[in-house]
């Protein structure tokens, strides 16, 4: 790997063997979510997370700072998404038709930014506590609405961390999340450091995936790769919301009450230069 210098600001670490260009970032400099870049996701697949907030980050000392607190009774943290997924804002009442005709799907909303191919980067400190998860990703707009990634995208997990000091395998899904789902999965590995900042990347070409931490290489995989725009996202989640009961475990209320947080320094994106 190759250092790309950022001024005032930590390097980035390049593969080798090519010429990058930055072409969009967030340093987190200010104290203030910059808006232009980012929107809080609140819903999937046409519901309201409970658990998800728009008052879970905080802009400081040069981060972005997740946290997990509870908020009318329920333990919440917060998404952070550069677009929207076709599939995610609730249905509402159209004007087309009756009862029988309602279109499935909630208002388009337009995406903040979305980019195809290059290298995709971001340097966080991982959640200290059990109890909850964090995650840097992109997805395409509209994922499942066709059986051809080159035609409607995938989900890429850059990074996942389930648990303290965990850095789960990389994955991509494709096919939508419903019958037609299909999952690739590479790499991945336990005892990453969770009081110091590690970087986690991706290079996205016509043909592969390659995922690097903190500057070494984690997996590829050559297979259901992407031909359009995704967007990217930074997310945490409380852990029981996904059970039968949809509520918080004891670890999650136990990671509320301890302030817990995760960090993100910054996220960059370079095109390759031809």
């Amino acid at each position: 790997m190759k250092l790309y210098e950022v001024k005032d600001h930590e390097p980035s670490l390049l593969p080798d063997g090519m010429d990058f260009e930055l072409v969009w970032s967030d340093e987190f400099d200010g104290d203030t979510l910059d808006t232009t870049k980012w929107d809080y996701r609140l819903c999937m697949m046409g519901k309201r997370h409970p658990a998800w907030t728009d008052k879970g980050v905080e802009i400081k000392d040069g981060c972005a700072v997740f946290s997990i607190f509870e908020e009318n009774g329920e333990v919440v943290s917060s998404q952070l998404q550069t677009g929207y997924n076709f599939m995610d804002e609730p249905v509402l009442p159209t004007k087309f038709g009756k009862e029988h005709l309602q279109w499935p799907i909630g208002k388009l909303k337009e995406n903040k930014y979305t980019h195809r191919y290059g290298y995709y980067e971001c340097r966080c400190r991982l959640q200290r506590n059990e109890g909850w998860w964090s995650a840097f990703w992109i997805q395409s707009p509209n994922i499942g609405s066709t059986l051809d990634p080159q035609k409607s995208g995938s989900e890429v997990d850059i990074m996942e961390s389930f648990h303290p000091g965990e850095v789960h395998r990389h994955n991509v899904f494709t096919g939508g999340y419903g019958q037609d789902m299909q999952n690739i999965c590479v790499g991945g590995f336990d005892g990453a450091s969770t009081e110091e900042f590690h970087t986690f990347g991706l290079l996205w070409t016509e043909d592969k995936y390659v995922f690097y931490v903190d500057g070494k290489e984690d997996g590829v995989i050559d297979k259901n790769v992407s031909g359009v725009d995704q967007f990217i996202l930074i997310s945490t989640e409380p852990r029981g919301y996904r059970n039968a009961d949809h509520r918080p475990t004891e670890e999650a209320l136990a990671a509320a009450k301890a302030g817990d947080t995760f960090a993100v320094d910054y996220v960059r994106v370079f095109d390759i230069k031809k």
